[in-house]
């Protein structure tokens, strides 16, 4: 892919969307393009987690380890941000990640994203208000999910 071409996908990110052009040309060509074959991890549950990755092609699996048992967490396509939360801060990694299909994904670095944050101040506002946004739809779900494990368990008051 070109620098356009990445650029251009990196649009269709939700969180880079409101990215001005030269913002966009810095995280692209600041990027760490990876090839993956298939059956390839991209990172594993547990591990530190310093960047995001975004799908450029191809498709990576989240799954979660339970035992020898591996559980997916759902798959991912092209325009998918994988790890975001390591944008802003360190953290580990929640999953791991490994490539369905030959893929093709780049990796955006923590440290800067978060120095782009400093110096692009009218930025930093809106990608937390997406984040905020984002985090009050996450409670408001959990919140459902409550209700009706509420409802599982305890049905109400017993008829007389």
């Amino acid at each position: 892919m070109t620098l356009a071409e990445d650029i251009a996908l990196l649009t269709r990110v939700p969180l880079f969307a409101d990215l001005a052009g030269d913002q966009l040309r810095l995280l692209a060509f600041s990027a760490i393009r990876l090839e993956l074959p298939a059956g390839r991890v991209l990172f594993r549950a547990e591990s530190k987690a310093l960047s995001g990755f975004v799908v450029m092609t191809g498709e990576i699996e989240l799954s979660h380890h339970k035992g020898e048992e591996t559980v997916p967490l759902g798959r991912f396509g092209p325009g998918v941000l994988i790890g975001e939360m390591a944008l802003f801060v360190e953290t580990k990694r929640p999953a791991t990640a490994t490539a369905v299909v030959d893929s093709e994904v780049v990796e955006i670095d923590g440290t800067l994203m978060r120095r782009m944050l400093t110096e692009y101040p009218d930025i930093a506002v809106k990608i937390f208000s997406k984040l905020r946004g984002r985090l009050g739809e996450t409670l408001s779900e959990l919140g459902g999910v409550e209700a009706k494990l509420d409802a599982l368990h305890y049905p109400g008051p017993a008829k007389r």
